[in-house]
């Protein structure tokens, strides 16, 4: 899969507004309320994540969840990030 130039990138970002660029990765920081909705909302990216056969990083500080999507493999973004951001999007629109 091809890498993105950064002006593909920033249109992508465009349609994502929440999400930022953070080098190679594009990250969004979800508020989940506590602990619990935390976990919760990690367990609910496995399916997308799965069906995509693309995984995020994901990091649960209490009551938050960091989403940090990039094609390792890869080296950078492609399409494939900015497409498992709009599905988490689609998922939990605004946190």
């Amino acid at each position: 899969m091809a890498l993105l130039s950064d002006a593909e990138i920033e249109e992508r970002l465009g349609g994502l507004p929440e999400w930022e660029r953070a080098g190679a990765a594009i990250r969004r920081t979800f508020e989940c309320g506590d602990f619990v909705g935390s976990v919760n909302f990690v367990s609910d990216m496995v399916e997308p994540a799965e069906s995509m056969g693309h995984h995020p990083d994901l990091e649960i500080s209490w009551d938050k969840v960091t989403v940090t999507i990039s094609t390792h493999s890869e080296g950078g973004l492609t399409k494939a990030d900015f497409e498992l951001a709009a599905e988490i999007d689609a998922q939990y629109p605004n946190d």
